[in-house]
């Protein structure tokens, strides 16, 4: 569907949003120039791993979560995890290093390969690797020059999810959030990062055809201002922002929501019984998280046992259930009574979902003769955008 972009132009259409990041963490820059492993040697015996919730557990929240203790008995590398909230407090803290591993979704992905925060992956030396599902593999967010940067976690699609008592009839398109959000005015609500400008580019995909838009994150200056115009409208109906799913849980079993933007888990975990969730017919925005190994990391090669080991079909599998998305291979599901779920394995499902992508100044549908907006300017528009 798009063009990944050359490891030049990725540098020189981030370079704006990266020396606003360190300027605004007062760190140094990053080594760069890192090369992919050509073989491994002995462990280290330990392994620092920066991640979402969820995806580092220990047993130590739960004695029956635990995936950390069996990579430590089996590898000799002793983990210590530290979990972030957003991509940008993620992109944070890697530029303050001491990592060696990072679990990043698609909007910090190509900022940490353009500041060279992070080191190609050799993809031979992981045994797990060849088992994952081909359309997750050397993607435009974990990959660049047919290089890959790491290995493809668990995936899914930002979907709509609605009050069944306060929206009917059931909803087939995020029409409900956008054209008609004045219906349920104060009770809409909408992911809190500026990745979500690509949410209202996929609704002008299908509604305003006009704009030529072909990619939500290959956006020119007419498509993008037209975005934010529309994410703008959307504001005075907007009750609340969020980023933290425990939040829109609440507000949706307390009825301060009714209608969104949403995760499959969270619909997996409200109480209520009355909301309800679709993948709407203009297609949906997603994520496919990706571990990557940073480029200054002290402990490569555990940092390469690492992604081998999470990448383990029972283990990936216990990981992906317990933060709620679909699992990175077949196998996995064998370990799962819900892949059918969470649409895991299927091409078709998955190739209506636009995976989170850091939008860079060469556009990534392919296109020579404009220059799209990069991330930078995203993230300048969603502070106007909320106000």
């Amino acid at each position: 569907m798009s063009k990944s972009p050359s490891y030049a132009a990725l540098k020189a259409g981030l370079a704006a949003a990266a020396i606003a990041s360190l300027a605004a963490c007062g760190t140094s820059s990053s080594s760069g120039g890192s090369e992919a492993a050509s073989s491994l040697g002995a462990t280290e015996g330990s392994v620092s791993i920066l991640a979402w919730p969820g995806y580092v557990e220990d047993g130590s929240n739960d004695p029956s979560v635990d995936w950390v203790s069996g990579f430590e008995d089996a590898t000799g590398c002793s983990v210590t995890a530290k979990t972030y909230g957003t991509s940008d407090e993620a992109y944070q803290l890697m530029q303050s290093g001491g990592y060696d591993v990072v679990a990043a979704s698609g909007d910090l992905t190509l900022r940490l390969i353009a500041a060279d925060l992070v080191a190609p992956v050799n993809t031979d030396l992981l045994d797990n690797y060849a088992g994952i599902f081909d359309f997750l593999k050397n993607k435009d967010w974990n990959s660049v020059d047919g290089v890959s940067y790491g290995v493809p976690h668990g995936y899914g699609a930002n979907l709509l999810m609605y009050s069944t008592d306060a929206v009917t009839p059931a909803p087939t398109s995020w029409d409900v959030v956008f054209d008609k959000a004045s219906d349920y005015a104060g009770k809409v609500t909408a992911y809190d990062s500026p990745i979500y400008i690509a949410d209202a580019a996929v609704y002008l995909m299908a509604h305003q055809p006009d704009l030529g838009i072909t990619n939500p994150y290959a956006l020119d200056q007419d498509q993008f201002d037209a975005a934010v115009a529309l994410l703008k409208d959307q504001k005075a109906n907007v009750g609340e922002y969020w980023s933290d799913y425990l939040k829109e849980i609440q507000a949706f079993e307390s009825g301060d929501s009714v209608v969104g933007t949403t995760w499959q888990v969270i619909q997996n975990s409200i109480t209520t019984g009355n909301t309800d969730v679709v993948l709407p017919e203009e297609g949906a925005t997603g994520w496919s998280d990706t571990w990557m190994i940073a480029s200054d990391a002290t402990s490569p090669n555990c940092a390469y046992k690492w992604l081998d080991y999470i990448a383990s079909p029972e283990v990936n599998a216990a990981a992906t259930a317990y933060f709620g998305e679909a699992p990175s291979s077949q196998a996995a599901c064998d370990f799962r009574d819900d892949c059918e779920a969470y649409h895991a394995g299927d091409a078709d499902y998955a190739s209506k979902i636009w995976y989170w992508t850091t939008p860079v100044s060469e556009c990534l549908d392919g296109r020579t003769d404009v220059e799209c907006v990069d991330y930078s300017e995203w993230t300048k528009a969603w502070q106007e955008i909320k106000g």
